[in-house]
C-alpha cells in the first residue's frame, strides 16, 4: 500500500469512519472465506461469501470516491452560478457507476 506524501493533507471526510467499519466487516468475512476453503467448504457457500466480500469492497471504494469529489472538488471550484454548475453535478453523478 502506498503512503501519502509528506506534502499531502490530510482529509477526512464525513464517511471514512463508516468506510472503516464497512471494510473491517469485509476482512471478518475474508478471514472466514479462508476457514472455509481450509475446512473444504462446498465452493457455492465460498462463491456466496466472496461476492459478499467483493461488493463490500466495491461499495467502501464507490463511496470513498464520492466522498471525495464532494468534498474537494467542491473546495476546488467554489461557489458556482447555477448555470456553470451543469458539468460538476454530472461528473459527480457518474462516479455512481465506477
Amino acid at each position: 500500500m502506498k503512503a501519502s506524501a509528506p506534502d499531502q493533507e490530510t482529509h477526512i471526510h464525513e464517511h471514512h469512519a463508516a468506510i472503516a467499519k464497512r471494510l473491517k466487516r469485509a476482512n471478518g468475512h475474508l478471514g472466514s472465506v479462508i476457514e472455509m476453503i481450509e475446512n473444504n467448504r462446498p465452493c457455492l457457500d465460498i462463491a456466496q461469501q466472496l461476492h459478499a466480500v467483493e461488493k463490500a469492497i466495491s461499495q467502501a471504494k464507490r463511496t470513498l470516491i464520492q466522498d471525495h469529489l464532494d468534498h474537494c472538488l467542491e473546495e476546488t471550484v467554489g461557489a458556482l452560478p447555477r448555470d456553470q454548475r451543469k458539468p460538476i453535478d454530472e461528473f459527480k453523478e457518474i462516479t455512481k457507476y465506477l
